[in-house]
C-alpha cells in the first residue's frame, strides 16, 4: 500500500512539477536583441539588427540602419520561445515574418502592442512592445546549439544538432542519432578537441572549420563570463558566404550573479513577467505560479513538492508554488498572502509549514496579520508542526479569525480541497 502511494506520489510530481520544474533555479531572461548585442562584444557573429517600439521608430531605422535593404526580418520580442509558430490573438500567425522592406511599417504595427500566444506563453500569451528588425541573411544550413548546466557532470553541457529551426523538443523525438552532447571540465574549460567534437556533431557544409571552433569557444566563454543558466542559439547557421552565425539566440542568467553582472540585469523587463513573480523576488520569495485552485505556501521546495502532490492526490489543482524560505520574517508572510490572493483563480489557500529554523509562531502571526491587511475572502487551512508549534496554534486559535487547522499533511490537503469544491 505504502509502494502504490509513493507510485502515485511519483506520477503526480511529474505532472504538477512539469511547469515548474526548470524554473527552480532562479533566473534572467533578456530579449533577443539584447542577446544579440552581448554576443556581438565576444565576438559572436550575430545578424545586423535593430530594435523599435513604435511605428515611427521603425519607420526611421529602415532608411537609417538598412539603406540598401530589399528585405528585413521583423521578429516580435516576447520572453518566450515558439514565436515563428506564435498567433497573436488579433489573427496575425507567426512572430517572425520575412518582408519587402515596403512592408516592414505594416507587418511590424500589426505586432506592436498586440499580445503573441505561443505554445511557451501559454493561452494568455505575451504583449509585444518591441520589434527587432535585421538583415535578411542568406542561409544555406540551419543547426542547433546550446549551453546548459548539467546536474550529472555537474558543469556545463554543449548541445549540439546538425538540424535546426524547430523546437530542441521535436529535433529529440525525431532526430535522436542527430543530438550530440559535450560535457565540458568546469575547472579545464572548454579545449580545442571539445570545440572540435562540437563543429564535427553541427556539420557545417562549407563554414571554415577553424573558425567554427573559435565561434564555438566564444560562445562558452560568454555563457561562462556572464553567469548564463542558459546559451541556446537556434538556429547557429551557416551564410552563403560560408560564415557561422547565431541567427536567433536565448540566454537565461543565473540571478544570484546580479551582484557581479549589473549591466545585464539592469536589461531586466518585469512588463514581460508574471507580476506576482516579480512582487515575490521584491519580498525575497521563490513563487511560480501555476492554474489551479488552491492557493500553497510552505517553507521548503521539498515540501513544496509534496504539498502539490497530496492535493494533487485528494482532487485538486494547486495555483501556485509559493517558499517563503527557511528564515522567512512576519512581514514577508504578509507579502505571501497578498500575492496569492491576487490571483482570482483561489479558492482556498493552504499553509504548510515546517518549523525548523523558520518559527511557527512567526507564521501564525503573518497569517493573522495578513487575514486583517487583505480581508481573506477565501477559507485558509492551517498545517503548522515544528518549532513553537504550540506558539503558533495558540496565537491563531485566539485571532478570532476563521482559519481551519489541520493535523498533519493529509488532513491539511482533504480540508484544503473541500473548502474549495
Amino acid at each position: 500500500m505504502v509502494r502504490g502511494l509513493l507510485n502515485k506520489l511519483v506520477s503526480r510530481s511529474l505532472s504538477v512539477a512539469g511547469k515548474w520544474q526548470h524554473q527552480q533555479l532562479r533566473r534572467l531572461n533578456i530579449h533577443e536583441y539584447q542577446g544579440a548585442e552581448l554576443m556581438s562584444k565576444y565576438g559572436i557573429n550575430v545578424p545586423k539588427g535593430l530594435a523599435v517600439s513604435s511605428v515611427d521608430e521603425v519607420k526611421n531605422a529602415v532608411k537609417t540602419a538598412f539603406p540598401d535593404a530589399k528585405e528585413l526580418v521583423v521578429k516580435s520580442q516576447i520572453l518566450a520561445g515558439g514565436r515563428g509558430l506564435g498567433t497573436f490573438k488579433s489573427g496575425l500567425k507567426g512572430g517572425v515574418h520575412i518582408v519587402k522592406v515596403d512592408q516592414v511599417e505594416e507587418i511590424a504595427g500589426k505586432m506592436l502592442g498586440q499580445i503573441l500566444v505561443t505554445k511557451q506563453t501559454g493561452p494568455q500569451g505575451k504583449v509585444v512592445s518591441k520589434v527587432y528588425l535585421c538583415e535578411k541573411l542568406s542561409l544555406i544550413n540551419e543547426m542547433y546549439f546550446a549551453i546548459t548546466l548539467d546536474r550529472k557532470t555537474a558543469g556545463p553541457l554543449i548541445i549540439a544538432c546538425r538540424k535546426g529551426g524547430t523546437s530542441i523538443e521535436d529535433l529529440a523525438e525525431n532526430f535522436p542519432d542527430m543530438i550530440i552532447k559535450v560535457p565540458i571540465d568546469v575547472f579545464q574549460g572548454i579545449t580545442d578537441e571539445d570545440a572540435a567534437k562540437v563543429v564535427d556533431g553541427l556539420a557545417p557544409k562549407g563554414a571554415d572549420r577553424q573558425d567554427s571552433i573559435e565561434q564555438v569557444k566564444k560562445l562558452y566563454k560568454l555563457f561562462c563570463e556572464c553567469d548564463c543558466t542558459l546559451l541556446e542559439v537556434n538556429p547557429i547557421a551557416e551564410t552563403s558566404d560560408n560564415q557561422l552565425v547565431a541567427a536567433d539566440a536565448k540566454l537565461n542568467f543565473d540571478d544570484n550573479a546580479a551582484f557581479r553582472q549589473k549591466a545585464i540585469f539592469s536589461l531586466r523587463d518585469p512588463t514581460q513577467e508574471d507580476p506576482r513573480e516579480v512582487d515575490a523576488a521584491k519580498a525575497d520569495l521563490n513563487y511560480i505560479g501555476l492554474d489551479g485552485e488552491i492557493g500553497c505556501m510552505v517553507n521548503g521546495a521539498g515540501l513544496a513538492m509534496a504539498t502539490m502532490d497530496i492535493i494533487k492526490l485528494h482532487g485538486g489543482t494547486p495555483a501556485n508554488f509559493l517558499d517563503v524560505g527557511g528564515n522567512a520574517s512576519e512581514g514577508q508572510v504578509v507579502e505571501a498572502f497578498k500575492i496569492l490572493t491576487s490571483d482570482e483563480k483561489v479558492k482556498a489557500i493552504l499553509v504548510n509549514i515546517f518549523g525548523g529554523i523558520m518559527k511557527c509562531d512567526v507564521i501564525a502571526s503573518g497569517i493573522v496579520n495578513a487575514a486583517k491587511q487583505v480581508a481573506l475572502k477565501v477559507p485558509v487551512v492551517v498545517r503548522l508542526e515544528g518549532t513553537n508549534v504550540d506558539q503558533g496554534k495558540r496565537i491563531l486559535k485566539e485571532s478570532g479569525m476563521t482559519l481551519i487547522t489541520a493535523e498533519d499533511l493529509d488532513d491539511a490537503a482533504e480540508k484544503a480541497v473541500k473548502a474549495a469544491y
